[in-house]
């Protein structure tokens, strides 16, 4: 019966060796090389080759097909020190993989070199509990939650929208949001606002928004811009965030973020309210079309109710408000089908919703071919409230 060293001196004489240099300086993925780690997943957290696929040995003949499955694509295997890269080369070869490869002296070997390596993000252990439901589902995992943890967000108005995008977004891990709001809480806030208090009343709203966010998650930062957006601040503003929710109740501010996000290439999660009705839309510049090929001018302020007078149901917000949160997520790790092209619009009181095609504007002012965007000229509006689409 053969010793462990006679199987593994068998192997090396079938396998091809090649050393670390070599592997840095040929047998690399720039030259179509596959880097395969069969080390175990604590030693792969300590340190592994950029790019490298993960699959311990002990799972190489049950995986194998799956990660691997170019059977005529070269592959480098490496362990720590050599030993289990040569079985897993030899199992391979016998599995039909006809250019592999094992690295000399492993992983081990390369660190001593002083070669580059990378040590990858894991969630915190006193995160792990927050965010397990994230971590178990295959889409987001560690990987996706570690991108939420980096992402920025920014909320325009901590208002009926902002406040459930607000609160979902930092219970979800998002780690920086934003908060653009100028006006202070009032007790008719109170109804559908649920970001703000009754001991919040006369409390500007980024503060009282920021306190809550503390409370829902404290991991999250949280920025304040107690401003009214306009030509001089808004690209200032956007321009350090990855995701914009639009949720302002006037044409203004919406024209205004538009135009500011498709200049700096910026995606918006749009949201309106009026009474029973919402709407919602997802606007990635020149992917799709932006608020200008939805509402090419705005509704005469003559012809649109102001805020108070219109009135809104006061869980409408929550409605609206966790679609642009949904929506957010999945464009922050690029997961699912976007709103983007389609107009959502809800009707609390048939409880229906119906979907819209939204198609680019040849003629757009702001994303059509001969569009000048000019920031000083968007027009100045009372509050007023978007019609929903017919």
């Amino acid at each position: 019966m053969s010793d462990f060293k006679e199987i593994l001196s068998q192997a090396k004489k079938q396998i091809t060796e090649v050393s670390v240099h070599e592997v840095r300086d040929k047998f690399n993925l720039s030259n179509g090389f596959m880097l395969l780690d069969v080390r175990e997943s604590d030693e792969w957290e300590q340190g592994h080759l950029d790019q490298a696929v993960f699959l311990p040995r002990g799972f190489l003949e049950v995986k194998a097909d799956k990660l691997l499955p170019d059977r005529q694509q070269p592959v480098v295997v490496y362990c720590a020190g050599g030993v289990r890269s040569a079985l897993a080369a030899k199992t391979l070869q016998d599995l039909g993989y006809s250019r592999v490869y094992s690295m000399r002296g492993g992983f081990g070997e390369w660190k001593n070199n002083g070669l580059p390596f990378v040590v990858p993000e894991k969630v915190g252990k006193d995160q792990w509990a927050r965010y397990s439901r994230h971590l178990r589902i295959p889409e987001v995992g560690e990987k996706g939650q570690l991108k939420l943890l980096k992402s920025k967000v920014l909320l325009v108005g901590a208002g009926g929208l902002g406040s459930p995008a607000g609160v979902y977004l930092a219970a979800s891990g998002v780690g920086t949001i934003g908060l653009v709001d100028d006006d202070v809480v009032d007790e008719s806030n109170l109804q559908r606002q649920i970001l703000h208090w009754t001991s919040s009343v006369g409390m500007p709203k980024v503060d009282s928004a920021r306190r809550t966010l503390f409370e829902v998650n404290p991991d999250v930062k949280v920025r304040m811009h107690q401003v009214r957006l306009d030509a001089s601040n808004v690209l200032d503003i956007i321009q350090d965030y990855d995701v914009i929710v639009s949720g302002s109740d006037n044409f203004t501010t919406a024209y205004m973020v538009n135009d500011a996000a498709v200049l700096l290439k910026k995606p918006v999660v749009y949201g309106s309210i009026f009474r029973f009705d919402g709407q919602a839309s997802t606007f990635i510049p020149y992917e799709g079309p932006c608020f200008r090929c939805l509402y090419a001018t705005a509704t005469p302020p003559e012809l649109a109710p102001s805020c108070d007078e219109a009135g809104v149901l006061g869980v409408l917000p929550g409605v609206i408000g966790l679609i642009q949160a949904t929506e957010v997520i999945k464009l922050l790790l690029n997961i699912g089908t976007t709103l983007s092209g389609r107009l959502l619009v809800y009707d609390a009181l048939e409880m229906t919703f119906r979907q819209f095609k939204l198609h680019r504007d040849s003629n757009c002012a702001t994303c059509g071919p001969n569009a000048h965007i000019d920031l000083e000229s968007v027009p100045q509006f009372v509050c007023a409230v978007q019609a929903t689409a017919k």
